[in-house]
């Protein structure tokens, strides 16, 4: 029996040099409204649009832009 779960690619992980990022999905027109995320105790965060995750990139420094 087939299962009719549809299979999902995994979102996008970007490495980073910066804890403050800009997200705007990616697709141009497509996209969507483009937000600015901060990193504040993590190493990560996440787009609450798109789910694309930013990750920092080891040794980078924990400042602003």
């Amino acid at each position: 029996m087939a299962s009719s779960a549809q299979t999902t690619a995994p979102p996008e992980t970007i490495a980073v040099e910066s804890t403050t990022v800009a997200c705007d999905g990616g697709g141009g027109a497509l996209g969507h409204p483009r937000v600015y995320l901060t990193m504040a105790d993590g190493d990560s965060v996440e787009c609450p649009y798109c789910d694309r995750k930013y990750a920092l990139k080891p040794g980078s420094p924990r400042g602003g832009h």
